[in-house]
């Protein structure tokens, strides 16, 4: 049986489980893989629901299989006036990991930004220790567009950090040939 990703708006009664994802423990096996050289900074619920409150929802949506919120995917301007835009995606449920939710999740969310925005290009940024979060941008037609050698420091080892990106006239092309993004 086929599961369903759909992507919607947060709203404030997603906040309690995305807290729970987010600080509900120690050390939690998603922060493993995103960013993990950057501390997750712990902040209390309240704090958390106020910046929902100042958050601007056109730049994230929740990802849900089947109903079930498994994470977000989102954007922010590396530099707005010249249309840089960077996208990104955190499943925070590992039970959810390595089934195809996150690519598809990723490609909804990049079709989205070329329907609703003046942008000619998605990119997304990770490090070399992500080996999944590259082959996920690959399927979805990224291509490697810069690599800065040994600047991530996570477990006494260094990392590469990783560009990768998508131009609108491929992401055209490449739905045009490719049904699995349709």
């Amino acid at each position: 049986m086929s599961r369903i990703v759909t992507l919607r708006k947060k709203t404030k009664e997603d906040l309690p489980i995305l807290w729970n994802y987010k600080y509900g423990k120690d050390h939690p096996e998603w922060k493993k893989w995103d960013a993990p050289y950057f501390p997750l900074e712990f902040i209390n619920y309240d704090e958390y629901v106020q910046q929902f409150l100042d958050e601007d929802l056109e730049k994230s949506r929740i990802i849900e299989v089947d109903g079930v919120v498994i994470g977000y995917v989102g954007y922010y301007w590396e530099y707005e006036q010249t249309k840089w835009l960077e996208a990104g995606i955190v499943i925070y449920d590992p039970s959810y990991w390595s089934g195809g939710y996150g690519t598809k999740a990723l490609s909804l969310w990049i079709d989205h930004l070329f329907q609703t925005l003046d942008i000619p290009r998605v990119g997304i940024t990770t490090w070399s220790g992500n080996e999944r979060m590259m082959k996920l941008a690959e399927k979805l037609g990224m291509k490697l567009e810069g690599r800065m050698r040994k600047c991530r420091y996570y477990n006494e080892v260094y990392y590469d950090s990783i560009r990768m990106g998508i131009l609108r006239e491929e992401w055209d092309e490449m739905k045009a040939t490719n049904t699995k993004l349709k």
